[in-house]
C-alpha cells in the first residue's frame, strides 16, 4: 500500500506506516532527512491529512486501503473512527433543497451537502435535481457541510480526468517541464475515455514514467468503471458512483501521547508535542522552536507553562465541546475561566438559562442558575455543580468522558455515556449503562474503552457517598 501523509503527526505516522511495510510516497524533504528509507513518487492508494483544527486525521482513497490505514492508525483506546457517508470524490444525484447568499443546500439522502453558486454554470434554486461531486468531505466533529462540484472527475495521484473536458493540461510552475510532460504522455499509450480530458498536477513534472503511467492507468480505470452510472438519469437522492472512501480518526488525550513515543523513536520530541500541536498554529510554531534547541527534556507534559502562553487562563472564555461517540460534537456553551490550579484543574463558570430540566437530576433549570465545572488535563472525568441565584446547590453532574484536553480555545473529549449524579437530597446515582452497552454493541466504543468508562464510574459512585 502507497500512503502519503501530511500535517503535524506525519512523523508519527510515518513511523507507523514503514513498520508495518506500507510504502510511503511523495514524502517532505523533513520527513526524507529523519529516516533511513525509500520514499518514491508512486500515485498513493491512500492519502492520510491532519484536519484544519488539528484534533485528527482524514483518510482518503481506495477503499480497501483506506480500511487497512484506517487500522493502522487506531494507536490508543481513545482512538475513534467514523466512516464518512460522503466521501471525497463521490457522485450524487442531489435535490436543492435551500439557497443561500453563497450556494445552494443539497439533500444527498445520507447527509446534506453545500454547493458553491461558483461551482456550478446554470442558475440553482430550490427543487432543482442536478448531480454533485464531493470535493471536501467533513469531519463529523465540526459543524460544516461537505462542499460540492457540479461538474466530475476522477484521480490517482498527480493524473485527474475531468468530465466534459478534452486534451492535456498541466498545472505546473514551470512552462517548459509541463511542455514536456504533455509531450510524454503520448508516450504512455493510455488514451483517456472519450469526453475525459486529462489534468496533469505539477508533482507529475518530477514523477518518473512508471509513476506517471501507473496514475493514469488507474484514473482511466476509475473513469471507466463511473462512465456507466454517470449515464444514467438523475434520481436524487442516491449515491451514483463511489470511487474512493474516506473515514474520519479522532484522537484522543492518549492517542496524542501515543503518537509522541511514535515520534521520539525518529527525532527529538518534547513531552505533549502532538498535544501542543493540536491547540494552534501558534503553538504548532513554538513546538517546533523549543525542538529545535533541544529543549525536549523531562517526561510530564508542561500544563502550566503552554496554558501560560497559549490559553487558557483566568479570564478566557472557552466552548465546551461535547464529542459524542457517533463523531457527532455537540457545544455545551461558553464558560468563563474563573481560576486555573497548578495540577491542571481549570474552574469554568456559565450562567443557564430558563427552561427544562437537568438531565438525569430531575431538577428544573431556572434563569439566575450558575453551573461551576472544574476540568483536570488528562482526567477521565468531570463534576459539573448546578446552583441557584440563592447559592443553594441544585445538584452535581459528573460526566465520564475520554481524557479532558483543555485547548485555548476549547475543553475537548468524548462522552462516554456512563454518567454518576447526585441530587439536591444527597442522592448518589449512576446512569446511562445502557447507552454505554448500545454503543458497544453498535461498535462505536471498544471493549476496553468502555470497561475503563465503567471503572471510573464505579470510582466515583464510591467517591461520593
Amino acid at each position: 500500500m502507497n500512503v502519503r501523509v501530511r500535517g503535524i503527526y506525519t512523523t508519527a505516522l510515518t513511523r507507523r506506516f514503514l513498520d508495518a511495510g506500507h510504502d510511503v510516497v511523495a514524502a517532505s524533504d523533513p520527513i526524507r532527512e529523519r529516516f533511513d528509507a525509500d520514499f518514491g513518487t508512486d500515485p498513493h492508494d491512500v492519502a492520510v491529512e491532519t484536519t484544519d483544527d488539528r484534533q485528527g486525521v482524514g483518510v482518503a482513497g481506495d477503499p480497501d486501503a483506506v480500511e487497512e490505514a484506517v487500522d493502522r492508525l487506531r494507536v490508543a483506546r481513545d482512538t475513534f473512527a467514523w466512516p464518512s457517508p460522503t466521501p471525497r470524490d463521490a457522485v450524487f444525484d442531489a435535490r436543492v433543497t435551500e439557497t443561500l447568499g453563497s450556494g445552494a443546500v443539497c439533500d444527498l439522502g445520507d447527509a446534506d451537502g453545500f454547493l458553491p453558486f461558483g461551482n456550478v454554470d446554470d442558475h440553482v434554486t430550490e427543487g432543482d435535481e442536478l448531480r454533485v461531486q464531493v470535493v471536501e468531505s467533513a469531519a463529523p466533529w465540526i459543524d460544516r457541510r461537505p462542499v460540492l462540484d457540479a461538474g466530475v472527475r476522477v484521480r490517482a495521484g498527480p493524473a485527474t480526468l475531468v468530465r466534459g473536458e478534452s486534451g492535456i493540461t498541466v498545472d505546473a510552475r514551470d512552462d517548459r517541464a509541463a511542455r514536456e510532460l504533455a509531450g510524454m504522455t503520448d508516450l504512455l499509450g493510455i488514451d483517456p475515455p472519450d469526453g475525459w480530458g486529462l489534468r496533469w498536477a505539477d508533482a507529475a513534472t518530477d514523477a518518473d514514467m512508471g509513476a506517471l503511467e501507473a496514475a493514469l492507468s488507474t484514473t482511466v480505470g476509475r473513469a471507466e468503471t463511473a462512465e456507466s452510472a454517470l449515464d444514467s438519469p438523475v434520481d436524487p437522492s442516491r449515491r451514483v458512483a463511489t470511487p474512493a472512501a474516506t473515514t474520519w480518526v479522532w484522537f484522543g488525550r492518549e492517542s496524542r501521547f501515543a503518537l509522541d513515543t511514535d515520534r521520539r523513536e525518529v527525532t527529538t520530541t518534547m513531552p505533549g508535542h502532538h498535544r501542543v500541536k493540536a491547540g494552534s498554529e501558534e503553538a504548532s510554531r513554538a513546538v517546533d522552536f523549543v525542538e529545535a534547541l533541544g529543549g525536549a527534556d523531562g517526561d510530564d507534559f508542561p500544563f502550566v507553562p503552554v496554558t501560560d502562553t497559549f490559553g487558557p487562563v483566568a479570564g478566557d472564555t472557552v466552548r465546551i465541546d461535547h464529542g459524542k461517540p457517533d463523531g457527532r460534537r455537540i457545544v455545551l456553551g461558553r464558560a468563563e475561566v474563573t481560576d486555573r490550579d497548578p495540577d491542571g484543574t481549570l474552574t469554568l463558570r456559565r450562567e443557564m438559562t430558563g427552561g427544562g430540566t437537568y438531565d438525569a437530576l430531575g431538577v428544573d433549570r431556572e434563569a439566575g442558575d450558575v453551573a461551576v465545572t472544574k476540568v483536570r488535563e488528562g482526567r477521565w472525568w468531570y463534576p459539573t455543580v448546578y446552583r441557584g441565584d440563592d447559592g443553594k446547590r441544585r445538584g452535581t453532574y459528573v460526566n465520564v468522558c475520554t481524557p479532558v484536553e483543555a485547548f485555548p480555545d476549547a475543553v475537548r473529549y468524548v462522552d462516554l455515556h456512563v454518567d454518576v449524579v447526585k441530587g439536591p437530597d444527597g442522592e448518589v446515582r449512576r446512569v446511562d449503562d445502557d447507552e454505554l452497552d448500545a454503543a458497544v454493541e453498535a461498535g462505536l466504543v471498544a471493549e476496553a474503552l468502555a470497561e475503563k468508562a465503567r471503572s471510573v464510574a464505579s470510582g466515583l459512585v464510591e467517591a461520593l457517598q
